[in-house]
């Protein structure tokens, strides 16, 4: 069933491409009313059963169907392949909004953009019809499989390997913390197919079905937070590759799944900014009616000075997500600000809400309160998508780059 063909669909992929001229913060009524709908579901259908899913681990493949029947999932396939084919600033609208109802539900929707970007970035037509078009014909999975158990941030290190034997590849190794694996109709997998060549010629990316004999799905990982999303190990024991499946061409595969980061790293950015945002708000609404001292807690001004501080973050970092995502959509490298985004909104998220459970009190450390799951969730994003020591690692070479090359400013418009 064409995604656009949908009655039910409430956004327009027209309506929300924009020309970009001059600097405006401001959003289009388009995206407003997106926005808002987004916020709805968020409401009314994510925040209701958050607890639960975190508490059990269960998936949450019904909120995901909801989601993707209003247009939610899949956001950066083009029309041609029955998407919607909105920018990085329209999808990181989306992801916030999610992000504040639950990270760990985000983080399930958002791993199909992550999977889904690399054939964007490089997949011929007859790949993309074949693996981005079935995912707007039914609310299927897929999983991003670069990180090994002994190689996440050094992905030189990898060790799957995939040999070539005629027109096929021969695919074998593990990889580790994969989300989505338990339910994922394909992978993209990255794999060692030179042995003696640097990281940028020694990687081939590959498009591997989910059904493939010699896939073997570990178990769930029960993680500190975000139990909603399926992370898992897969091993991959002589699975056989057609070399249509293959991205590019061999020794591209580096480049590839590196290019992704530009589209998702500021999506990832915009849900952390989601979190922070309930954070504060869970702890303005609390600190308006807990009293101590004669007087409601937000009139100590060790607290209100803490929600200030609050703010200041989600508004930089949301700042900051919008120009790398902005700059992505208008064709320019976004890459080091992507990486200043990512840093900074996985910090504010993890400040702000280890702030609220401070504010909350003895009362935050307590299941029965929204803070303590804020505050599990939030830790994972200074690690997972590239640590803050990665971001901070092409941050750094970025500063060189722009001095050596005698830049007028350092970053700057």
């Amino acid at each position: 069933m064409n995604i656009l063909s949908r009655a039910s669909r409430p956004i327009s992929s027209h309506a929300l491409r924009r020309n970009y001229s001059g600097l405006s913060f401001s959003l289009s009524d388009e995206q407003k009313s997106m926005q808002e709908m987004v916020r709805k579901f968020a409401r009314e259908e994510i925040v209701p059963v958050a607890a639960e899913h975190d508490l059990t681990g269960k998936y949450p493949t019904d909120i995901i169907k909801k989601a993707w029947e209003l247009g939610l999932v899949n956001t950066h396939i083009g029309p041609e392949y029955g998407g919607m084919g909105l920018g990085v600033v329209d999808s990181a609208i989306i992801s916030e909004e999610l992000g504040w109802g639950c990270t760990g539900i985000q983080t399930a929707i958002e791993a199909n953009n992550l999977a889904e970007a690399p054939l964007i970035v490089a997949a011929n037509d007859a790949q993309k019809k074949k693996y981005l078009g079935r995912m707007t014909e039914a609310p299927l999975m897929a999983s991003y499989g670069v990180t090994e158990p002994g190689a996440g941030s050094d992905v030189a290190g990898l060790r799957t390997t995939a040999v070539k034997k005629g027109n096929e590849w021969i695919l074998n190794g593990q990889k580790m913390w994969i989300t989505n694996c338990g339910h994922a109709n394909w992978f993209f997998v990255l794999a060692r197919t030179e042995e003696n060549a640097s990281p940028g010629k020694a990687f081939t990316g590959f498009i591997v079905d989910g059904d493939s004999p010699g896939i073997q799905r570990g178990r769930k990982e029960i993680n500190m937070g975000q139990r909603a999303s399926d992370t898992r190990g897969v091993t991959f024991e002589d699975v056989v590759v057609p070399e249509e499946n293959v991205l590019g061409t061999p020794g591209q595969g580096f480049k590839i799944a590196m290019n992704a980061f530009d589209i998702t790293r500021p999506l990832v950015a915009a849900a952390a900014v989601g979190l922070a945002r309930r954070a504060m708000e869970e702890a303005t609404k609390y600190s308006l009616e807990r009293k101590t001292m004669g007087k409601e807690i937000f009139k100590h001004q060790a607290v209100s000075f803490m929600l200030a501080d609050m703010a200041i973050g989600i508004e930089s970092a949301r700042m900051m997500v919008y120009r790398a995502a902005l700059m992505r959509d208008q064709g320019e490298k976004n890459t080091w600000h992507a990486s200043i985004a990512k840093a900074l909104a996985s910090e504010v998220a993890n400040k702000t809400a280890a702030d609220a459970l401070q504010i909350f009190g003895g009362n935050g450390f307590n299941t029965e309160y929204p803070v303590e799951k804020l505050y599990r969730d939030a830790r994972i994003y200074t690690i997972y998508e590239g640590t803050s020591q990665i971001q901070r690692l092409v941050i750094s070479r970025g500063i060189a780059d722009m001095a050596s090359s005698g830049a007028a400013a350092i970053g700057g418009f």
